[in-house]
C-alpha cells in the first residue's frame, strides 16, 4: 500500500525507488525481512514493475510520485529527484537507508545508517553510466544539473552517522568521494530455495543441454554486448535475464544459440540457476549478487576481475576470472572454465558467508552501537 502520512517508528527503512527489479530492491526485501514493521521511504513506488513482495509493505513516497510517466521511467525523473529526496522527512529513531545516489539526502530526525551501493554513478562514473553516447537528452541535462548535484550529495553525505559499503571497491570510492571511512558489509543473497521452480520457455536448442546465464539490466557499463560478442564465437548456449535501454540493441546483435528473456518471477529465475551450466557477468559491477546466488545452487561463475566480483568469488573454487570486458577474454575463460572440474558442495559452502542472518545481525549491533551514545546517534558520519 502506498501512502504519504507519516509514522513514528523505531527503524524505518528507506531506497532511492522502488520501480524496478534488481539487486538493490532484493536488500531492501531483507531489510523488510529483519525489521518487518518498519515502513519504507522512497521518491517513486510503481508497484507493476517492481518485486510483487513490496505489496504487502507500508510504502511512503515522495510528491513525485503522482506523476504516472515518472513511476514507470524513473530515469525521467533524474532532474526532479534531489528535490523530492529533499522533502521526505523521516521521524523514526533510526533509518537504514539503502542508496546509491538519492536516499541519503531524505530528512531524518533520528540516526542515518547508510547502505551505499556506489556514490552516484551518473556523478562521479557518468562515461560508465552512459556508455559512449555524448549527446543524449539525459546526458546534456545532467551537464547542466552536475556542479548543483554534486553539492547536494557531498552535503547529504555528511548528514549520516554510520556509512557501510556494498564492497572493498565501493569502500575505497566512498573515501575518495565524500571523506568517509566505510566499514565494508557484503549484502546478503536472498535466494528462497523453497519456492517452486517454474519453467522458462527457451527455444529448443537453448534448453536441449545446461546453457550459462548471464542476469544483469542492460545497461551500458554491464557490458552485456561483450557476453554476446564471446558466445557467438564460441556456439555454446547463453540465457540473458534482463531488460534496460539497451535491450533492443543487444537482441539485434543475438545469434541462434543466445536467448533473452525478461519480467521473471523468482520461481522462474530458480529454474534457471538449476538448470545452468555457470554464471557469466562482464559487468563493471559494485558488488555482484549473481554468482553468490548461483553458487547457492552449487553453480561456479566466469566474471570480470573487478570491483564488487573480487569479495565474492573464490577463484578456482568458486569460478574464474576474465582481465578485461572484451570478447576474446570472456571467450579464453569459458574454455578454460570447460576444462576444469567443480565441486557444487563447495560452492554451496562458500555462499553460506552471505547470509541474510550475518546482513541483519550487524545492521541490529549497529543500531545498539548508536543508541548506547549520548547523541543518540545524531551528527555527521565518521571521517
Amino acid at each position: 500500500m502506498t501512502t504519504e502520512k507519516l509514522d513514528n517508528s523505531d527503524v524505518a527503512i528507506a531506497h532511492d525507488y522502488l520501480t524496478q527489479r534488481g539487486g538493490a530492491e532484493k536488500v531492501v526485501l531483507a531489510l523488510q525481512r529483519a525489521f518487518p514493521s518498519a515502513p519504507i521511504y522512497t521518491t517513486l513506488y510503481e508497484q507493476s514493475t517492481t518485486y510483487p513482495e513490496f505489496a504487502s509493505s507500508t510504502i511512503i513516497t515522495s510528491p513525485l510520485d503522482r506523476i504516472g510517466p515518472l513511476r514507470r521511467s524513473h530515469r525521467l525523473a533524474l532532474p526532479f529527484l534531489a528535490w523530492a529526496a529533499s522533502r521526505i522527512r523521516i521521524p523514526a529513531r533510526h533509518t537504514i537507508v539503502s542508496s546509491s545516489g538519492w536516499a541519503h539526502g531524505f530528512v531524518t530526525s533520528g540516526s542515518k545508517i547508510v547502505y551505499c551501493y556506489s556514490p552516484a554513478r551518473w556523478l562521479y562514473q557518468r562515461d560508465a553510466y552512459f556508455g559512449s553516447s555524448k549527446r543524449t537528452p539525459r546526458r546534456l541535462v545532467l551537464n547542466v544539473l552536475s556542479p548543483f548535484l554534486k553539492r547536494w550529495d557531498r552535503r547529504a553525505s555528511r548528514t549520516a552517522t554510520t556509512y557501510f559499503a556494498i564492497s572493498t571497491v565501493v569502500q575505497q570510492r566512498i573515501k575518495d568521494t565524500y571523506g568517509i571511512d566505510a566499514e565494508v558489509l557484503p549484502a546478503p543473497h536472498t535466494v528462497d530455495m523453497t519456492i517452486r521452480q517454474e519453467p522458462v520457455e527457451l527455444p529448443a536448442a537453448l534448453a536441449a543441454e545446461p546453457f550459462f546465464l548471464c542476469i544483469s539490466r542492460l545497461l551500458p557499463y554491464k557490458n552485456v554486448d561483450v557476453v554476446i560478442q564471446a558466445f557467438n564465437e564460441l556456439g555454446f548456449p547463453l540465457v540473458i535475464v534482463g531488460a534496460g535501454p539497451e535491450e533492443r540493441r543487444l537482441a539485434s546483435m543475438c545469434g541462434d544459440n543466445v536467448a533473452m528473456v525478461k519480467n521473471l518471477t523468482d520461481g522462474q529465475i530458480q529454474w534457471l540457476y538449476a538448470r545452468s551450466r555457470a554464471v557469466v557477468s562482464a559487468s563493471f559491477e559494485d558488488f555482484g549478487l549473481t554468482p553468490i546466488e548461483g553458487a547457492v545452487h552449487g553453480k561456479p561463475s566466469i566474471v570480470l576481475r573487478w570491483g564488487g566480483f573480487l569479495d565474492t568469488i573464490a577463484e578456482g573454487v568458486t569460478g574464474v576470472y576474465f582481465d578485461s570486458p572484451t570478447p576474446s577474454d570472456v571467450a579464453t575463460a569459458v574454455r578454460d572454465f570447460t576444462t576444469r572440474d567443480w565441486d557444487g558442495d563447495r560452492i554451496r559452502a562458500h555462499a553460506e558467508l552471505f547470509t541474510e542472518e550475518h546482513f541483519a545481525r550487524r545492521l541490529r549491533d549497529e543500531i545498539a552501537r548508536i543508541d548506547a551514545l549520548p547523541t543518540g546517534g545524531r551528527g555527521e558520519a565518521a571521517s
